[in-house]
C-alpha cells in the first residue's frame, strides 16, 4: 500500500487532487453504507433545502473527501516549506499575531473541515505547537503518519504528545509556558470524556477537552480551517478567535464549541467530513437525549 501512496506525493497538488476526487467518488458510489451515512447526515443538517440538493452536495463532498485523503500523503512527504507555501490567503491571521504579541497561549480548534492536516502543518511552521496524537489502529498507516510528521518536527521532537492523561498534562504545561496546541473538536470521545449536546440539531457525544484546556491554562481559543481552493490553487486559512472564555459548565462549554464548529461548516459544507459517524454512542456512555424540538 505504501508503494501506491508514496507516488501521490510526487504529483503536483492539482494532479494529486484530481486523483483524490476520482477515488472519493469511486468509494462514494461503491459503498452504499458510506453513501447513506453522508446523505443522512447532510439531510439532517438542514444545509441542503431539497433531496436533489442533498444528493448534489453529497457528490461534491465525495470528491472533496477524496482530495483530502490523497493530499494527506502530499502534505506528509513534500518539503515542509513547500506545504506551508500552499496557504495563499489567511483570513483572520492579524488576530493571531496580536495574541502572540502579548505572549498569549493559543489552542487552535480545527474540525474535520477542509484540509486540517495542511492547517496543522502551516501552524507548525509559524508557532510553537504541541498537539496530541492517537496512534492509528493500522500499523503501516501509523508508521507512515509518524514518519511524515517527524519531518516537520521541532529539533527536540516535541511536536506531539500521546493522546493520554500524560499527554494532556504535557499540553497543559506547554500552554502555561505560552505555547500553542491544536485540538480536533468533533471526534467522538471515550466514556467520561464527553457530554451529549446538539450538533446540527441532533445529540452528539462531544469532547470536553477544549473547555478543560482553556480553564486550566487560560489559553485563547482560535477556531480555524484550511479551505481547499479549486484546481490545485492552494488553501485559504480561516481563523476566528473566540471572544472571551467558554462557560465554566462543561456541557455549556461543549455546546458553545459545537455552535462554533457549525458556523465554520456552514461556510464550506462540501468540505466537511459528513461520512464520519458523529452521532454514535461510545461503549458504556449514557443514552443520548431526544433531539431538540422532539415531542
Amino acid at each position: 500500500m505504501k508503494l501506491f501512496l508514496r507516488p501521490l506525493a510526487r504529483l503536483s497538488l492539482g494532479a494529486n487532487h484530481a486523483v483524490g476526487a476520482f477515488l472519493g467518488r469511486l468509494v462514494y458510489f461503491c459503498s452504499p453504507r458510506y453513501r447513506m451515512r453522508v446523505l443522512d447526515n447532510l439531510a439532517a443538517s438542514g444545509l441542503a433545502p431539497s433531496s436533489d440538493d442533498v444528493r448534489r452536495l453529497g457528490k461534491a463532498n465525495a470528491a472533496e473527501i477524496g482530495k483530502g485523503a490523497t493530499e494527506l500523503v502530499w502534505a506528509l512527504f513534500r518539503p515542509i516549506d513547500e506545504v506551508a507555501a500552499t496557504v495563499v490567503d489567511r483570513v483572520g491571521w492579524e488576530a493571531v499575531e496580536k495574541l502572540r504579541a502579548r505572549g498569549q497561549a493559543i489552542v487552535f480548534v480545527t474540525p474535520h473541515l477542509g484540509s486540517y492536516d495542511i492547517a496543522g502543518r502551516y501552524l507548525w511552521t509559524h508557532l510553537p505547537i504541541l498537539a496530541m496524537y492517537r496512534p492509528h489502529k493500522v500499523f503501516w498507516f501509523d508508521q507512515m503518519m509518524r514518519e511524515g510528521r517527524n519531518r516537520g518536527a521541532a529539533p527536540d521532537g516535541s511536536n506531539t504528545a500521546p493522546a493520554t492523561l500524560a499527554g494532556v498534562r504535557m499540553v497543559l504545561k506547554h500552554l502555561r509556558r505560552g505555547g500553542c496546541s491544536i485540538v480536533l473538536p468533533d471526534q467522538v470521545p471515550g466514556l467520561g470524556e464527553g457530554e451529549w449536546v446538539d450538533f446540527f440539531g441532533r445529540p452528539a457525544y462531544t469532547m470536553t477537552l477544549v473547555g478543560r484546556l482553556q480553564q486550566a491554562s487560560d489559553a485563547a481559543l482560535v477556531f480555524c480551517y484550511a479551505e481547499r481552493l479549486p484546481a490545485g490553487e492552494g488553501f485559504r486559512l480561516h481563523l476566528e478567535p473566540l471572544e472571551g472564555a467558554l462557560p465554566a459548565d462543561r456541557r455549556d462549554a461543549a455546546r458553545k464549541v459545537n455552535e462554533m464548529v457549525e458556523r465554520l461548516v456552514r461556510e464550506c459544507p462540501a468540505q466537511y467530513l459528513w461520512g464520519y459517524n458523529r452521532y454514535k454512542r461510545p461503549a458504556g456512555a449514557p443514552a443520548a437525549p431526544a433531539p431538540s424540538g422532539a415531542a
